[in-house]
């Protein structure tokens, strides 16, 4: 899942000038934080179904459980129902190969397997074994439009293949915690998942402001952004990085890290949207996402280049 990069600045308007309730947990693998108005704390039975509800998630897509769904597609090829919510993510999955002409696909999870980015988090790189190295020989290297087959909830595989909803998997489940509060009656909060954050507060109100962390200087901002009834992912390369300039950001087609953009930030109307344009803005030019998608960003290169759209809602710092 795409790593933090970013800080919060201030609480603008939306939520209480007093300090808002915050509820920290840690789930998937990172931290989360929900904030409330002061005075209004999550009861704890909505606390306990949101936890409820990312184990169900966890249980599915993860694939750093032996007992998930996609763990069983990883051991040999088959025919696995998906819950409901599958149908929602993989429809963007489809998009989102398309857009970036295959360098966002689910099936890179083997290459980033390889990398070291494996069950055990072993990060040292490993060759592929002799039948997978003689199939890829054969058929090409794993991908979502030739080796998937999906009919409904229900997906099928013609050989094993390591799905990895890394790119748009952690927003959409910041989506499906945010409808979750709706369905209880929250009108006002911020879920943060780590770097993935949907904002929720009345028509009018100001938002908050989001630093944006420089990738390079860890507590110094590049930016700052306003988010205000929308969602605001970002994703760096050196977040989760390891060996000899390794990391989890990987062109699905090569198997290879990005190099040239080492972080992005995209403003979109849901969080999984804009999580999964935060990896594709690593390979694909915004002026052809934009065809497809409606959205707003910031890209830096290595080179220490910025780049914003027009209507990015923030500024960068000269």
């Amino acid at each position: 899942m795409n790593a933090q990069a970013y800080t919060r600045a201030a609480t603008d308007g939306t939520l209480d000038s007093r300090a808002p309730e915050r509820f920290d947990f840690e789930a998937i693998g990172t931290l989360w934080q929900i904030e409330t108005p002061a005075g209004s704390p999550l009861p704890e039975s909505l606390r306990q179904a949101i936890a409820r509800r990312i184990e169900e998630f966890d249980a599915v897509y993860s694939r750093f459980r032996a007992d998930s769904l996609v763990a069983i597609l990883a051991r040999e090829p088959g025919r696995v129902e998906f819950p409901a919510d599958s149908l929602e993510l993989f429809a963007l999955y489809d998009r989102l190969v398309a857009a970036t002409s295959g360098a966002v696909d689910p099936l890179v999870g083997r290459s980033l397997e390889l990398l070291g980015y494996d069950a055990s988090y072993s990060l040292t790189p490993s060759q592929p074994t002799v039948a997978e190295q003689a199939m890829q020989d054969e058929r090409g290297r794993a991908s979502w439009f030739t080796d998937v087959r999906r009919h409904g909830r229900i997906v099928e595989t013609t050989r094993p293949v390591v799905i990895d909803v890394g790119a748009a998997g952690k927003g959409y489940l910041v989506d499906i915690v945010s409808a979750l509060l709706v369905e209880h009656g929250l009108t006002e909060f911020v879920v943060d998942g780590s770097g993935d954050l949907r904002h929720r507060g009345p028509a009018d109100a100001p938002g908050v402001r989001i630093g944006l962390e420089h990738p390079l200087q860890p507590g110094k901002a590049i930016g700052v952004a306003t988010l205000a009834n929308a969602a605001l992912c970002a994703s760096a390369s050196n977040r989760r990085a390891w060996g000899d300039g390794q990391h989890h950001i990987l062109d699905a087609r090569s198997g290879n890290p990005a190099r040239e953009v080492i972080a992005t930030w995209v403003v979109a109307a849901d969080t999984a949207l804009a999580d999964g344009l935060a990896t594709a803005l690593f390979f694909t030019g915004a002026h052809e996402l934009a065809k497809t998608f409606h959205f707003s960003y910031v890209r830096m290169y290595a080179d220490g280049r910025a780049e914003r759209s027009r209507d990015f809602p923030g500024e960068l710092f000269s």
